[in-house]
């Protein structure tokens, strides 16, 4: 335990509710693979959203992404969050994390928990003329690219195989 900060499983409604609540400029979630919460002692201080990747560039069936961490300024909440995170994500069989902060926040709890920065993109907004989409509350911004990395993990890696369950299956998981 990280300062006597404990690990909770939170739904994706919580932990929206929570971001709705407290987060300083993000919204909540659609897509959703797991939410984690904080606590410390028996107060509720923070929460973390771990998604499928934005970028289809990660998509690769082995990497998800941690799209919100919020917590109320508790010590060391950011980092046990994005570590537990990571170690959950480990146990599931993903073998690479991905998140970003904007380009103006230092990253502290993100390298604290043992991500490193690997990249940047520019301040663009998500709306085209393909998909448009409502201007951000808070502006645009430019990002750093953070990873974590299990050993097995590699560029070029084969796509994770999917699990088919059909009529001449049904009950066997063929993998395909």
């Amino acid at each position: 335990m990280s300062g006597g900060l404990r690990v909770v499983q939170v739904t994706k409604d919580e932990a929206n509710a929570w971001v709705g609540q407290y987060h300083r400029h993000s919204a909540p979630v659609v897509q959703h693979v797991f939410s984690l919460g904080a606590l410390a002692g028996e107060e509720f201080v923070g929460v973390a959203i771990v998604e499928r990747p934005k970028a289809r560039g990660n998509q690769d069936g082995w990497t998800l992404e941690v799209t919100r961490v919020c917590t109320l300024g508790h010590r060391n909440a950011c980092s046990f969050l994005y570590g537990t995170c990571w170690r959950s994500m480990k146990a599931m069989g993903w073998l690479r994390g991905v998140t970003y902060t904007k380009d103006n926040e230092t990253g502290a709890s993100v390298r604290a928990a043992g991500w490193v920065a690997c990249g940047s993109t520019r301040a663009r907004t998500w709306d085209t003329p393909s998909r448009p989409r409502k201007a951000p509350k808070y502006g645009v911004a430019g990002r750093i690219r953070w990873e974590i990395r299990a050993a097995a993990w590699h560029e070029g890696l084969d796509p994770r195989p999917r699990i088919a369950v059909g009529a001449t299956n049904l009950g066997q998981g063929a993998l395909l």
